[in-house]
């Protein structure tokens, strides 16, 4: 059969182009997709040029073990329906809803091993936030907030949105994110954040913890944002960084209130869990609280676009030009 694959071609450039796809081998399940998340964050990087050309495509990802040379295949939240398994697969596989941490085309062959079902109680929509929702599970447990904190985030993208959710559900003090967009901050507000201000107002974002974040998350994917969040963090304060930056340089001012005060940077990343947790914690238990948060948060709220596959060049175009119309950009492709 014929399946469609989404390449990124060049730096600013995506086509679709036709695949031979054989029958699945033994062993293997074939899944034809349903829906793909595009990532905002790192799929703006790669679609803007911006990955380092020295670091895999996700170390974590089988089939994106492998150093980033245009052309190349990328996506990492798809959610399709099994249709056929080869030999010595189980028959129960055939229909099943499941998740793939799998590139945007339209079929594919893969290891049932590799795949992760949907609970019957969560829609396709929520579920295609797995990826995400998995990271900031993630970003949370580094930050380990505690009762009575005042926490900041900087950036309210997908990411930032789940985090601001889940940490809503902590008797926190002060819960504050930070976006340069009304949309996001009107949809942070919807997540739980007590307040959304616009980094960029006069005396932002100091003004807004007088006294000093206990904790704060840079999640905004800009650079100039990890010296906001340094500075708006008090003594002995934390500062997560979620954020990843490809090829974009951090300069950061370390000689003043950073120097004196303590505060402890974080790095996050979910490809990882903290080794003060791996003794109890595996990846299987951090996606089943992923799905318990999906159910209670229902992210597919924040899907502001919802584009059929064969318009996936006019959905990285919206993305990269007009941020202000989109948080989740979604593909169809039936």
């Amino acid at each position: 059969m014929k399946r469609t694959a989404l390449i990124f071609s060049a730096p600013g450039r995506v086509r679709l182009e036709d695949e031979e796809l054989p029958d699945p081998a033994a062993g293997q399940v074939q899944v034809h997709s349903l829906l793909s998340a595009i990532s905002p964050g790192t799929e703006l990087l790669i679609y803007r040029g911006q990955f380092p050309d020295d670091l895999p495509l996700d170390e974590s990802i089988p089939e994106l073990q492998k150093k980033s040379a245009y052309p190349f295949k990328y996506g990492y939240s798809l959610v399709g329906r099994v249709a056929a398994t080869g030999s010595d697969v189980p028959s129960e596989w055939i229909d099943r809803l499941v998740f793939s941490f799998h590139p945007h085309e339209s079929a594919f062959n893969c290891s049932p091993q590799s795949l992760i079902p949907l609970p019957p109680d969560i829609s396709v929509e929520d579920a295609v936030f797995l990826a995400n929702m998995e990271t900031a599970v993630n970003l949370v447990m580094d930050g380990q907030p505690r009762i009575g904190e005042r926490v900041a985030i900087f950036g309210q993208g997908v990411v930032g949105l789940l985090t601001t959710a889940l940490l809503a559900y902590f008797p926190l003090a002060q819960l504050t994110s930070f976006d340069p967009l009304p949309a996001r901050r009107q949809a942070s507000l919807s997540a739980g954040a007590h307040a959304s201000l616009d980094p960029s107002e006069p005396g932002m974002p100091t003004r807004a913890f007088p006294g000093g974040a206990d904790l704060s998350f840079e999640l905004s994917g800009t650079p100039a944002a990890l010296e906001q969040a340094i500075k708006a963090t008090g003594f002995s304060g934390r500062v997560v960084v979620g954020s990843w930056y490809g090829r974009k340089r951090a300069g950061l001012d370390l000689g003043g209130h950073f120097h004196r005060s303590r505060i402890r940077l974080v790095s996050s990343q979910v490809s990882t869990i903290d080794p003060q947790f791996s003794g109890r914690w595996t990846k299987e238990r951090r996606f089943s609280v992923a799905w318990d948060m999906l159910r209670a948060v229902r992210p597919s709220r924040w899907i502001t676009q919802r584009a059929p596959f064969h318009q996936a060049l006019q959905a990285f175009e919206l993305l990269d030009h007009t941020p202000e119309a989109c948080i989740q950009v979604i593909l169809r492709y039936t």
